[in-house]
């Protein structure tokens, strides 16, 4: 794997490429399709963000709005709401990087504000072109994620990544964010119609590397793995962290899961292999 060093605001940095990174997801909705309810109150979200730090997530990414197909939208201030007393609440701790799970420039404005070191847009900067420019003047590290929802896709699932992700890098260096602060993200599962579809992303993720940047991955309780093992979305952590192997395999380097702990092990392995790889191939 490149070594390579992520760039993020409030003077932080993560180094990605050597081990594989887990970022925690921490939804703080009623709604969100695996987990609603579960932590939208500020005490159980920090109960469970400070869970996934000791199970080893170096990244706890905090959502205010759930993006299930068919999820209700929610104004910019009760977003705001949700995200920020949580977020103040673990920069003051100072636990653990932070990342906000917002396509919207103002909230992305407050979280850094409050502490949060990335900002992670699920819709590519195409929603909100201005959150680039949030990023280019807080420093934050920019997860741009690829998606297909409310737009006309190309057959080809690795020619529409690449249509896509070229457009949203475009907005991001117009608006000033440099290279080293940019991480990508297929979007699994994010307008993947169907099974077939997402594993045909992950067979072929390797070719996004031809953009020539970290790539993330979030297939953490997708509904193909539940196509594929037959279990509802609480009970997929272990067809989570096969994906995880396998994408870790292809040159992923982050990994937004639920589940740490599993996702953890499971990387730790894959990582072993990797490293037992390189050290045979230098005899």
């Amino acid at each position: 794997m490149t070594a390579r060093r992520w760039q993020l605001a409030h003077g932080r940095h993560l180094e990605l490429g050597g081990k594989a990174v887990v970022v925690g997801i921490l939804n703080v909705t009623p709604d969100s399709f695996s987990d609603g309810g579960l932590f939208d109150a500020p005490e159980r979200a920090l109960v469970q963000a400070r869970r996934m730090v000791g199970e080893g997530a170096l990244v706890v990414d905090v959502g205010g709005e759930s993006t299930r197909p068919g999820a209700a939208a929610i104004s910019a201030r009760e977003e705001q709401a949700r995200i920020l007393p949580v977020i103040e609440a673990l920069a003051s701790a100072g636990e653990v990087l932070i990342s906000v799970d917002t396509y919207r420039a103002d909230s992305a404005r407050l979280a850094v504000a409050a502490g949060a070191h990335i900002v992670n847009d699920v819709w590519g900067l195409q929603r909100e072109p201005d959150i680039a420019r949030v990023a280019a003047d807080t420093g934050a590290g920019l997860v741009i994620m690829h998606t297909g929802r409310d737009r006309e896709k190309l057959p080809d699932v690795i020619a529409d990544q690449l249509a896509f992700l070229g457009k949203s890098l475009q907005i991001a260096r117009r608006h000033g964010v440099t290279d080293d602060h940019i991480v990508l993200d297929a979007g699994f599962g994010f307008a993947k119609e169907t099974a077939e579809e997402n594993l045909d992303l992950m067979a072929r993720f390797s070719e996004l590397h031809a953009l020539g940047f970290p790539l993330m991955a979030g297939t953490s309780r997708k509904r193909f793995i539940g196509t594929v093992t037959g279990r509802d979305a609480a009970d997929r952590a272990a067809g989570t962290a096969a994906t995880s192997v396998i994408l870790r395999l292809k040159g992923a380097d982050l990994f937004r899961v639920h589940d740490v702990a599993f996702n953890v092990d499971a990387l730790a392995l894959a990582d072993a292999m990797l490293a037992r790889e390189t050290e045979r191939a230098g005899c």
